[in-house]
């Protein structure tokens, strides 16, 4: 067997490897997210969701350490998205018209990371101190990434007070979007339904920013 030839197989191996785990990590959190609407988050436990999946409790916690892990399972996607959002507008562009298109953008898609994530999820959320909490605390790490961000645009000091505030009143403005998509959509809104009513509201809401933010942070 040639060099080639090794190295061709134990890239085969790893590709392997990797779709495995990624298998098994998607086949725990669908039966997690099943038991989770089904008891609640709060009566579920682990042992069940390993049970359900026919994996040990240590295969579980070692793809989702926490078990609000297993409820919330694109947390890093939902922390990153306003900043990563930032950094990439382009030239001549504010960073509360990237924000808002983006979010616009997102509830035209009916995006579950925006809020679009159904009648059965959003009542888990809301049933559960424990996932409500640490969606709070999600929010809280997305409005720090996004004055990380805009302080470095900005040339401000990493903490500084201007990049702080901006992240927070456009954190605010998502937050209340993203509350709103959850309310209309327990509610009993249906997701076109709600996607109708968000795009004025968006609009407006985006609106009430413009006078403090539309030059600021311009790429």
């Amino acid at each position: 067997m040639g060099i080639e030839t090794s190295v061709e197989s134990g890239t085969e191996v790893m590709g392997l490897r990797e779709s495995k785990k990624r298998e098994t990590r998607q086949l725990i959190s669908d039966h997690a997210t099943r038991l989770f609407i089904e008891q609640g988050f709060e009566r579920t436990t682990i042992a069940e969701i390993a049970a359900a999946a026919r994996v040990a409790k240590k295969t579980v916690t070692n793809y989702f350490p926490r078990k609000e892990d297993l409820a919330l399972d694109h947390q890093d996607e939902f922390v990153a998205g306003l900043a990563r959002t930032a950094a990439a507008r382009p030239t001549g562009e504010s960073v509360i018209a990237a924000l808002r298109d983006a979010f616009q953008a997102a509830v035209a898609a009916q995006d579950p990371v925006a809020g679009f994530a159904g009648p059965e999820f959003s009542r888990m959320i809301a049933d559960s101190p424990t996932l409500s909490a640490c969606l709070r605390g999600l929010h809280d790490r997305r409005e720090d990434a996004l004055a990380a961000v805009l302080a470095e645009a900005t040339g401000a000091a990493v903490g500084g007070i201007t990049p702080r505030t901006a992240a927070a009143l456009l954190g605010a403005v998502h937050r209340t979007l993203f509350q709103r998509i959850q309310d209309l959509t327990l509610a009993g809104r249906t997701n076109p339904e709600i996607a109708a009513v968000l795009g004025d509201e968006t609009t407006r809401a985006f609106g009430l920013l413009e006078p403090a933010l539309a030059d600021y942070a311009v790429a």
